[in-house]
């Protein structure tokens, strides 16, 4: 029989063991925010102080989702959320400016819009799109939390609502509102605020209790695999393309030889294939090796 005790001790132990390991990550972490993220009042309570909406209602999250367009490219959403009122809305966080973020909002939300679509649709039927970017920087460098991008027609200044919302936000600038205190939430490794509760209790959950650091773990866990298989793949492609490197210099070098046995000038081939021409004659075979 085991002992309760013992077993106590244990769990105690694996618990603090996880907390150790997660003690670290914030909400802007990616591979935090899969956890975080995925929970309809922490996630709710997020898109209602960006979106300024206090009835904004989510239905359903779907964190990590991936999905193919029509040419097998496939797009990995961070969060994609069913709202309320029927559309959807993909958040987005970023912790490095490497990439042309703009075109990556944008064929995200195109992919969006063609995965659910069907054989027949009305374009008047294609659900609309909000994507809220959060970043670890101010991506126009104009000293503002937040940006709302439109399509504006240029010569009469006219908004045009095409069924699309992009939202920039950025923990980088602070200006004293709701939206740049949350923002400065998701920089911090712990925080208790009473403004943002939900967030804050999906916080301390994901942080202290069984639960939520059992699914820190195993996202962890998820994102090790999947960094070591790049790695292997990577590795092999790299192997592959040394093979073809390889597999190229044999068949020049066995053409060189033939032109040199047909009798070629050395000078002609060593100008055809951009050699030096003592490069070429240390490979003409000398009359003792005849």
């Amino acid at each position: 029989m085991i002992d309760i005790n013992v077993k106590r001790n244990t769990d105690d132990a694996d618990l603090r063991e996880k907390m150790e390991r997660v003690k670290d990550f914030r909400p802007i972490d990616d591979v935090f925010f899969e956890v975080f993220i995925n929970d309809i009042p922490c996630c709710q309570e997020i898109l209602r102080t960006i979106l300024e909406d206090d009835d904004l209602i989510v239905t359903d999250i779907m964190v990590q989702h991936s999905a193919q367009n029509i040419y097998g490219r496939a797009v990995r959403l961070d969060a994609l959320c069913i709202l309320g009122n029927g559309k959807k809305c993909n958040i987005e966080v970023q912790r490095a400016d490497n990439d042309d973020h703009l075109r990556r909002v944008r064929f995200n939300a195109a992919s969006i819009a063609v995965i659910d679509s069907k054989k027949g649709m009305r374009f008047e039927d294609v659900e609309d799109v909000i994507v809220v970017f959060i970043s670890q920087f101010d991506i126009f460098k104009s000293g503002r939390t937040i940006y709302h991008v439109d399509n504006i027609v240029r010569e009469t200044g006219e908004y045009v609502d095409d069924g699309l919302e992009r939202v920039f936000v950025n923990t980088e600038i602070k200006d004293n509102s709701s939206i740049s205190e949350l923002m400065t939430c998701f920089m911090l490794k712990e925080f208790n605020n009473s403004k943002f509760p939900a967030v804050s209790n999906r916080m301390r959950y994901i942080k202290t209790q069984k639960g939520g650091l059992n699914a820190m773990c195993d996202v962890m866990e998820k994102y090790t695999k999947e960094a070591v298989e790049r790695g292997r793949e990577e590795g092999r492609e790299e192997g592959r393309k040394e093979g073809r490197k390889e597999g190229r210099k044999e068949e020049r070098l066995k053409n060189i030889k033939f032109m040199i046995e047909c009798g070629v000038d050395p000078a002609i081939i060593a100008t055809k294939f951009d050699m030096s021409l003592g490069e070429v004659l240390q490979l003409v075979p000398n009359e003792s090796s005849k």
